[in-house]
């Protein structure tokens, strides 16, 4: 997420109360979780593991619990809980805005598009030409929608990240402020929930379609031209490139990526990422021709059995 205006990094350090080390006047353009985060922006770091990963990052400025020594060209803001201090950040650049109105006063609506009863679309949405919007269809603040899109009842885009830092009292949520984004020609089933970003974009590009009852995790970027049939959940942090197809059922894992033109059948548990061009099938997910030679050869067991016992 970029910030309306530059910051200087005194001024970020004086919002969330923390020391930093650079120049007072090192210029802060925005933050961004470690997958995403681009020069200028913060990202954030609370444990040994991912130190070295953030810190030779793309990020300008690294939010850390740990006095290190600072990269060239960065600068660091020293934090007791980074991820608390992150979220202040969230809530300071882009608090929660209450909707009075079913329909946003603040909403661009393009040309064309219908809207049934009961929509709800939020502050500061964008939405193109010629699109419909089915009825009980929820579209939370700043989400960006393109020309011919088809939303089908009931589905939610913008839902919060499932996104949680574990304490000694309960669970802690990591407060999300980023968009969903869809591009021209994406159909929307009914039932689907899309969640929009941590800070970043969660994407469905040109002419893809999903089936009714589809979940898209946070910061997961759908390709173009793809195809997803129904009580498929996607985790966050996906990438899913061009013309893929996946089967009902499906489940992922995060952070993992899916090759151009690959097919996943129904029921699959994609585990790890898998290169394009191919076609798998089952959990752990493998090549289908593969897996179903060793589900062939698994029938065979008790006739081999009764062999052994001759």
């Amino acid at each position: 997420m970029r910030f309306p205006k530059p910051y200087t990094l005194e001024q970020i350090a004086t919002i969330i109360g923390s020391t930093y080390v650079g120049p007072a006047e090192f210029k802060v353009l925005g933050m961004n979780e470690i997958h995403v985060v681009q020069n200028g922006e913060i990202v954030f770091v609370d444990h040994p593991k991912y130190y070295d990963k953030a810190l030779h990052s793309s990020a300008s400025v690294i939010l850390i619990n740990k006095d290190v020594e600072c990269p060239a060209g960065k600068a660091l803001l020293i934090s007791d809980d980074p991820f608390r201090d992150f979220n202040k950040l969230s809530v300071f650049f882009r608090p929660f805005q209450k909707s009075s109105t079913a329909i946003s006063d603040s909403a661009k609506i393009g040309e064309g598009t219908i809207l049934q009863p009961n929509v709800f679309i939020g502050n500061h949405v964008t939405i193109g030409k010629n699109c419909i919007i089915h009825s009980n269809v929820s579209i939370y603040d700043h989400c960006s929608i393109g020309d011919n899109v088809s939303i089908h009842a009931g589905s939610v885009l913008g839902a919060d990240a499932f996104y949680y830092k574990k304490r000694p009292e309960g669970f802690d949520k990591l407060i999300s402020c980023g968009r969903v984004v869809l591009e021209d020609d994406v159909e929307i089933g009914a039932l689907c929930t899309i969640d929009k970003g941590v800070t970043g974009d969660t994407t469905i590009k040109k002419g893809s379609k999903l089936d009714n009852q589809v979940h898209v995790g946070h910061d997961t970027v759908i390709g173009r031209k793809c195809l997803i049939a129904s009580q498929t959940g996607i985790a966050g942090c996906v990438i899913i490139e061009d013309e893929v197809t996946i089967w009902g059922q499906v489940g992922t894992t995060s952070g993992i990526t899916i090759g151009a033109k690959a097919v996943i059948m129904g029921q699959t548990g994609v585990t790890k990422s898998v290169p394009g061009g191919k076609s798998y099938f089952g959990t752990p997910i493998e090549e289908s021709r593969e897996k179903l030679k060793q589900l062939a050869n698994v029938k065979k067991i008790p006739g081999i059995l009764e062999k052994l016992k001759e």
